[in-house]
């Protein structure tokens, strides 16, 4: 699952540089590609969406260490699930606010104004996406610590 997952989003990202050089090269020599704004911003939100689940995965949301590590051992732990549990919240206010702008525009066939890029499927990746960082991100919490 990981390794499809880095596959994934570095193809994601590859593909959001390659257009983008593209275009500065395309605008270069004349030949200036229009809409490759709406695909790079597409390509970003399938890297940014599948990095997030990676980061969920493997436990390495950021976290202040300069704080975390002058607690005794006793308070790190509950002080890792106090923020494991608000990385959670914050999750679920995302997804939240995010099924609900989907639910009202699913129907409206909402897409990028150049190339058409249809926004009703980038929205059900980052839901999907936001929906597993946010139950791997509970998972951690809930755990038992050692």
């Amino acid at each position: 699952m990981k390794r499809w997952l880095v596959w994934f989003g570095g193809s994601a990202l590859l593909a959001a540089a390659a257009v983008d050089t593209l275009f500065v090269l395309g605008r270069h020599f004349g030949l200036p590609l229009h809409g490759a704004i709406e695909l790079v911003e597409a390509a970003v939100l399938l890297s940014g969406s599948t990095a997030l689940v990676m980061s969920s995965l493997a436990g390495n949301h950021a976290r202040v260490h300069v704080v975390l590590d002058r607690l005794p051992a006793a308070h790190q732990n509950v002080a890792q699930r106090a923020g494991d549990v608000l990385t959670a919240l914050f999750f679920a206010g995302l997804l939240a606010g995010s099924l609900w702008i989907a639910a009202d525009l699913w129907s409206a066939h909402e897409q990028t104004e150049l190339v058409g890029v249809p926004w009703r499927w980038l929205r059900l990746v980052l839901n999907l996406c936001l929906g597993a960082a946010l139950l791997l991100t509970l998972r951690r919490a809930l755990r038992k610590q050692p």
